[in-house]
């Protein structure tokens, strides 16, 4: 499956059904029915054992949901008013195109389901007064419109609860740099999706999680589930690295290659697996650079500290503008990660 592919598939938090279903047939056709399920918060888990039963028990996870927003309600003039489903900067939204509800194909004697295109919307500036343009709108005073007449005809069209995604082509440019939304974390399903072909030598578990931009809910259940030896984290992380930045201030840099954690606001990585994946990516001649800022959290914290607990590391692709429409980040970023990661499964 192309990143493209995955990319363009819609999934906000608690609504990854059609990213669900196409990295669930993906995972079917690589290692067989018997291999693949869906568990009961809609996590896929895709099981490969390994050569060497002797060998820890891996559990790869990357999450398939993205930041969004969510229809709550509608003006009597016939706009949506949202909420944010994840971590949003509003300065980000206002103007931006969305869709509104899933593009979801026709099947069996059901017919085709077009989403309705949207706008965001605020005050127009030439309304505002100059205290007003000092101010950022939260989202609570933003609005998405969809062309309807009234509050009826909008929520007829779009109902409470009916999801909503930035409308952004995964678009590729420059010498290896790749602009979309949801690249944070369509990246590490990407890769796991690749990784369902490595030789690995111990069992390893593939986990593709819900839900984990509103607190990692899926990844709780699923390492539960499993209590694997060891956790990895595939994800998108935050880049920092624009303009006249401080070095002091930088996260991770586009085009150093992968960026291997020690440590953020959830967990504390494994020390002897940090120092190793490290080694490896040394040896095997992978580009790698190290995580500086301690912030941020992600799956890492909720595996690790499941049961007796579990040997964690996180390997991110860094990414610049994460969780807003437009994320850029490395072609090469997301092959060190992939590489680092196969070299981990296999060795």
């Amino acid at each position: 499956m192309e990143l493209k592919q995955l990319c363009e598939l819609q999934g906000i938090s608690g609504r990854e059904e059609l990213v669900r279903a196409a990295i669930y047939d993906h995972c079917k056709n690589a290692l067989g029915d018997e291999n693949v399920m869906i568990d009961s918060m809609g996590n896929v888990i895709a099981h490969k054992a390994g050569r060497d039963k002797s060998a820890p028990h891996v559990m790869l996870s990357a999450h398939m949901d993205e930041v969004g927003l969510m229809v709550i309600s509608a003006t009597d003039d016939g706009h949506l008013r949202v909420r944010a489903v994840g971590g949003i900067d509003s300065r980000v939204l206002v103007s931006k195109r969305v869709k509104v509800g899933y593009a979801i194909p026709a099947k069996d004697d059901k017919p085709e389901v077009k989403p309705l295109n949207g706008v965001i919307g605020a005050m127009a500036i030439h309304l505002q007064t100059a205290e007003d343009r000092k101010t950022v709108l939260p989202i609570s005073q933003l609005f998405v419109d969809i062309g309807a007449k009234d509050k009826d005809e909008a929520l007829s069209k779009a109902p409470a609860g009916t999801p909503i995604t930035f409308d952004t082509a995964l678009t590729p440019f420059g010498q290896d740099k790749i602009l979309a939304r949801a690249l944070d974390d369509r990246v590490g399903c990407y890769n796991m999706l690749r990784l369902l072909d490595a030789d690995v030598k111990g069992d390893t578990d593939f986990v593709f999680t819900c839900q984990e931009e509103v607190g990692c809910r899926g990844a709780i259940g699923a390492t539960y589930r499993l209590m694997p030896d060891i956790g990895i984290a595939l994800e998108g992380t935050t880049a920092n690295d624009t303009g006249d930045m401080p070095d002091a201030q930088k996260v991770c840099t586009v085009g150093s290659g992968v960026a291997i954690s020690f440590m953020d606001n959830a967990s504390i990585a494994n020390p002897e697996l940090f120092a190793s994946m490290m080694k490896l990516a040394k040896d095997e001649g992978i580009t790698h650079q190290v995580k500086m800022s301690v912030s941020g959290g992600n799956e890492g914290g909720v595996i690790q500290r499941t049961g007796s607990g579990v040997k964690t590391c996180v390997l991110s692709v860094p990414c610049r503008y994460i969780h807003s429409p437009s994320t850029v980040c490395s072609a090469n970023d997301i092959e060190a990660q992939y590489q680092l990661t196969k070299a981990f499964l296999e060795k």
